[in-house]
């Protein structure tokens, strides 16, 4: 097994470590101060569209959040290196939280977001476009697949859900940092929307 590459590791390890912080305070303290709110919630402050990503809900959200970044995010960063690495893993935290922030407010929602799941998903779309054919076995349901199906799959059923609502789940967060991540891409290529690079 390669050894971690730095960024994921920090950005693991910061999780990890925000999450026994979040244990040990009484009062939900950082969730008042560091989790996404909806802006009409009276509780939005500017800096929560990055720190929410550090904070989780329970142990197996955590757990498979962390792993999915050690799977895909690892391979990602020593593709690209670590500077485009996080570069892309802040446009997809952005974007899933715009996401996040215009569906709460279209629904009058005022739950708090927290999770790492934005980038989660920018990186796993990212994966499906640098490895699209790569064979992965998801563990729900233990079925073979090519990555490029395996991300059209989950995002289906990220749209899907999402549009049923109720699941207490930020489903267009996911969305959210999908679509960071695929504009970042279109970006560094110089395709459409954007204008070609010179």
């Amino acid at each position: 097994m390669p050894p971690m590459p730095p960024i994921t590791k920090a950005f693991m390890l910061a999780c990890v470590g925000m999450f026994c912080v979040q244990l040990l305070l009484p009062f939900a303290f950082l969730d008042l101060l560091l989790a996404l709110w909806p802006l009409g919630s009276g509780q939005f402050w500017p800096w929560q569209v990055v720190t929410y990503a550090f904070l989780h809900g329970g142990v197996v959200h955590l757990f498979f959040n962390m792993l999915g970044l050690w799977m895909f995010g690892s391979e990602i960063e020593r593709l690209w290196g670590s500077r485009r690495y996080l570069q892309f893993l802040v446009a997809s935290v952005l974007a899933a939280a715009a996401a996040q922030l215009v569906f709460t407010q279209l629904i009058g929602s005022v739950t708090p977001t927290v999770g790492a799941s934005g980038a989660l998903f920018g990186l796993l779309l990212a994966f499906g476009m640098m490895f699209p054919n790569r064979t992965i076995i998801p563990l729900f349901p233990p079925i073979p697949m090519k990555a490029k199906v395996f991300v059209a799959v989950f995002g289906g059923l990220e749209l899907l859900l999402g549009l049923q609502g109720g699941s207490g789940i930020a489903h267009f967060a996911h969305l959210g940092g999908m679509l960071g991540g695929f504009l970042m891409i279109r970006y560094w290529r110089g395709q459409a929307p954007f204008g070609r690079r010179r």
